[in-house]
Order: structure tokens, then C-alpha cells, then sequence
């Protein structure tokens, strides 16, 4: 009895062991396993990865009723950070989930609020790191707003460039699905999103609505290698 106790503890630590030195060995672009879902690798910064679910997980709202909130009292941030974890990793993977100081930004074209900072295990990218990850045409910061057929207008409400691919997921039933972003809208009562197409509602979606289809929440989070 005390011998298979030995085999089967030392197969649970090499098990462990291989787990961890393919998660050290991530890179930048790979998609990894971790609780269910695959995920992509954003960047990596003191031996943590920054991870976004490879296609949408969940089709939910921002928030719960058609108010001004921001990310921080939205009900999508509560879900993430309470329910999502349980039932999407174990107790040991999710002690590998950082508590990570978020930064909410005011809408680059509205100047609508984003509000205050928050301490996020998951959380959702913002307009900033969309760019910063996918692709910068310099249309976000120099105010290029544009159509959604791509002509420039001076009211028009959507980032679209030739990174427009790049942004594009798959949804819960595997076609393209548009997602939300934790960045305000045109006001408080909007969320900015990306199309299925892969361009950008700056000017966003109500936030207590679906904005069409299959699309909702791609969660992003630290995690520690």
C-alpha cells in the first residue's frame, strides 16, 4: 500500500513539474491550456503572462440595467471575479491568478469617464490595450474616427484599419462574435466592443443589452508561471 502511495505521489509531482515548465516555456502568441479554456499569451512581464480566452465564454451583459457604471461597479466585473472563477478552475489554478492593479481610462474620443482603478483577479481589455496587443494604426490616439465602411467622418464612432482581422473571435457556438471591452462608451450608459468583423465600437453598446449575436465576455487575466 505504502509503495503505490509512493508511485502515485511521485507521478502527481512530475505531472506538476511538466506542467510548470510548459507554462514557463509560454511565448508570446501561443495559445495555452489552462482550467478549461484555451487561451492566448498577450505579453510577459516578471514571470507572469498576460492570458485573453482564445474566443468568447460568456454572453452577458456589462451590466445588469441601463445606468452610468463603470467597470468597476459593473455586474460583468462582480461575475468575473466571483462566479466565472469557481467554475472554471480548480483551487490550485486559480492561486496562480494574480490580483493585478487595473487602469480605467476615460474614453480617448468622448472623455467619458472610466473611473477609478481596481484590484482584478479577471478583468476585460480595454480600448488602450486592444491597440497595444493587435495592432496600433494610430487612429485611437489621433481621433481617426471612422464608419463602419471605413470612411472618415467627424462623428463617426468605430476604429477600423488593417487590424481589423487580427481583432476578430469566435463566439460560443464558433462563428465570429463581437466582445466587450471594460473601456466607457460615448457615456456612462455605453461599453465600448469589437465587432465580429474585428473593427471597434469606441462609441460602444448599452450596457444592458446584447449588441447582436453570438458575442459577449473574453476574459483576460495575470498569470503567474
Amino acid at each position: 500500500m505504502r509503495k503505490i502511495f509512493f508511485i502515485t505521489l511521485a507521478m502527481a509531482l512530475l505531472v506538476t513539474a511538466l506542467g510548470a515548465n510548459v507554462a514557463c516555456a509560454a511565448r508570446v502568441g501561443d495559445v495555452i491550456q489552462f482550467g478549461l479554456d484555451s487561451w492566448r499569451v498577450l505579453d510577459i512581464q516578471d514571470n507572469r503572462a498576460l492570458i485573453l480566452s482564445d474566443r468568447v465564454l460568456e454572453q452577458r451583459v456589462y451590466h445588469s440595467n441601463r445606468v452610468e457604471v463603470t467597470w468597476e461597479n459593473s455586474s460583468l466585473r462582480q461575475y468575473l471575479n466571483g462566479q466565472f472563477i469557481k467554475d472554471n478552475f480548480s483551487g490550485q489554478e486559480e492561486a496562480r491568478i494574480a490580483r493585478t492593479r487595473i487602469a480605467n481610462n476615460s474614453n480617448p474620443w468622448y472623455g467619458t469617464s472610466g473611473g477609478s482603478s481596481t484590484i482584478d483577479k479577471v478583468f476585460l481589455l480595454s480600448l488602450e490595450e486592444v491597440v497595444k496587443y493587435f495592432g496600433d494604426s494610430g487612429d485611437l490616439r489621433n481621433n481617426r474616427r471612422k464608419e463602419s465602411d471605413g470612411t472618415l467622418k467627424s462623428d463617426g464612432r468605430y476604429l477600423y484599419d488593417q487590424y481589423n482581422s487580427a481583432r476578430q473571435a469566435r463566439g460560443v457556438g464558433g462563428e465570429s462574435a463581437w466582445w466587450w471591452l471594460r473601456s466607457p462608451g460615448l457615456d456612462s450608459r455605453y461599453a465600448a466592443y469589437v465587432y465580429g468583423s474585428g473593427f471597434v465600437s469606441v462609441g460602444g453598446g448599452s450596457v444592458n443589452e446584447i449588441p447582436y449575436g453570438d458575442g459577449g465576455a473574453r476574459p483576460a487575466l495575470w498569470l503567474n508561471l
